[in-house]
């Protein structure tokens, strides 16, 4: 019920507001002649409604002048006390009110000290009434106590306001914060997808010319061997960035529209693309091979596709191998070239460098799995990571328990 006419006065302020502009002269008012009619001596009439009146007509401008408003219907009531009229509560409506309202509207000293000053008027205005002097708590105890109320009140409202407000701000910082956090994860996305979309590809592209251009005098049977198929290395990296661009610029979901997602099955193409560029690829597969979900199988391609593109682009050799290791709990995926015999180890500037470590990384920890690349100690480099597999407890799946080593 409560909850009920909350909604319907916050849906109404003007309504409530006439109808309090209405019942509060109204009450108090009636609460003054009411007293009146009670006192053994009769207080003047005129006065006393007059100070009534004029305490509920200030209390118009209590949310612009919350403490003037609150001086004004304490040196009212006040005025009522002095005129021999008992302090109830009726009588002290707009005191209350105002009071209230300095509570809410001010700083929680401004209106402990305003509470306090209204308390003491109302103790000045009660040891005026020389009929009631054998009844301190009628006339003292009381309309302090009304007032003290009032102010806690008042106090109690204002900081559950302002545990709102601290709440929906801090809720309003984690959206905006979350929202910042989604973007910079799909910017990451987007951008780990071109550049493992189109710098293999292009990569390719640049080993099959520079092939081309290494054997137009010595073989060039060969070198326009490799000139034809350098346009569909291009082709598929326009054709893959065409697709990559025209998702980014769906407003919804294209569904049956787009080609399915790169997986392991097309390890053959990839390994082809690989041979016409000049780089010979041999992969080993240990166990047997379990149905993949389309994110694992999408994050192992791609990895694959970035170290070939990375012994493609720094090897010193064209030779890679490639072992794919398939137990009940994981997939370890390990990519591997050799120094040639007769030359030292080539090292990078850096392992970790490059946008393209980051991104088989960033691909491996978001699949749950491990990721390590580095020089080996015989020579050559090595990429090895470990993806978990879904329904790895399952006894029916083989494999072995262990994962074998990279």
């Amino acid at each position: 019920m409560s909850t009920y006419w909350q909604r319907r006065t916050a849906t109404r302020p003007t309504a409530v507001a006439v109808a309090a502009s209405v019942l509060l002269p109204a009450a108090t008012v009636a609460s003054a002649l009411l007293t009146r009619g009670l006192m053994p001596v009769a207080p003047a009439l005129w006065p006393g409604v007059a100070l009534a009146v004029a305490a509920c007509a200030a209390l118009l401008r209590r949310r612009e002048h919350p403490l003037p408003v609150l001086a004004v219907t304490l040196v009212c009531v006040m005025a009522q006390g002095v005129l021999g009229y008992l302090l109830t509560p009726g009588m002290m409506l707009p005191l209350l009110a105002a009071q209230y309202a300095v509570s809410v509207r001010t700083a929680r000293r401004t209106s402990w000290n305003a509470a306090a000053a209204a308390t003491a008027g109302m103790i000045v205005a009660g040891l005026s009434l020389g009929s009631y002097h054998d009844s301190v708590v009628l006339v003292v105890v009381n309309p302090a106590a009304w007032v003290l109320l009032s102010a806690a009140l008042g106090a109690y409202v204002r900081v559950r306001r302002e545990y709102a407000v601290a709440r929906a701000e801090h809720a309003a910082r984690e959206r905006e914060e979350e929202a910042r956090h989604r973007v910079v994860q799909e910017r990451m996305r987007i951008a780990r997808e071109l550049h493992d979309v189109v710098a293999h590809h292009l990569t390719l592209a640049d080993a099959q010319a520079g092939a081309a251009a290494h054997l137009s005098r010595t073989d060039p049977e060969k070198a326009f061997e490799i000139v034809a198929r350098l346009p569909e290395s291009t082709a598929a990296a326009l054709r893959e960035l065409k697709a990559t661009v025209g998702l980014l610029r769906h407003d919804s979901d294209p569904g049956d529209e787009l080609a399915p997602a790169p997986g392991l099955e097309q390890v053959s193409d990839l390994v082809a693309a690989c041979a016409a560029a000049g780089l010979e690829v041999t992969v080993t597969t240990d166990g047997r091979p379990h149905p993949l979900t389309p994110v694992l199988d999408l994050t192992a391609y791609r990895i694959l596709q970035e170290a070939l593109t990375n012994v493609s682009k720094h090897a010193a050799t064209r030779t890679a191998h490639v072992r794919l290791a398939y137990t009940r709990r994981c997939l370890t995926l390990t990519v591997t070239n050799d120094t040639p015999p007769g030359r030292p180890a080539a090292r990078r500037r850096s392992t970790g460098g490059g946008f393209g470590l980051l991104g088989m990384r960033e691909r491996a920890t978001a699949a749950g799995g491990t990721f390590h690349a580095g020089h080996r100690p015989q020579g050559g480099f090595q990429v090895a990571c470990t993806l978990p597999l879904t329904g790895g407890d399952d006894p029916a799946l083989p494999g072995n328990d262990e994962s074998p080593a990279p």
